[in-house]
């Protein structure tokens, strides 16, 4: 156990070094990961070639969120594992081309494969009743 935490210490100290450096990190798949630094701490956001993120979405109905907001179900926000808390996040719904600019104030969805959790609100103006295929652009921070 000791070995591998040693590993994969040296791997990420390896990448910041490259990301720092400002090169594009690219798999034969064109996956590209993004990064930005938040307290001291690299983040790193895997996306595709047009600079936006796709997968599963879901809904949420947490009660306070990861940045101590009471969760309000018809505001347009969500929650995502690594951007920014306040970036701003076009979803489209891939299903019935829907769209909808949400404000991440919240970290999840912790399932594998889904890459973004919907207040109720954003997910009904997408149509959404569950899970949805859907891709996402982030369009920055909120003002």
């Amino acid at each position: 156990m000791r070995c591998r935490s040693i590993k994969a210490a040296a791997v990420t100290a390896a990448l910041a070094c490259v990301l720092a450096t400002g090169v594009d990190i690219r798999s034969s798949a064109a996956a590209q990961l993004t990064y930005f630094h938040q307290n001291g701490k690299l983040h790193l956001v895997n996306t595709d070639r047009n600079g936006g993120l796709q997968g599963i979405a879901s809904v949420y109905h947490d009660r306070v969120t990861a940045n101590g907001e009471h969760m309000n179900p018809n505001a347009m926000t969500a929650a995502h594992k690594s951007l920014p808390m306040g970036s701003r996040v076009t979803v489209t719904n891939k299903r019935n081309g829907r769209s909808v600019t949400v404000r991440i104030n919240d970290r999840g969805p912790y399932v594998t494969g889904r890459v973004i959790d919907l207040s109720p609100g954003a997910a009904r103006v997408l149509g959404v009743d569950g899970l949805a295929q859907v891709s996402l652009q982030v369009n920055g921070r909120a003002s």
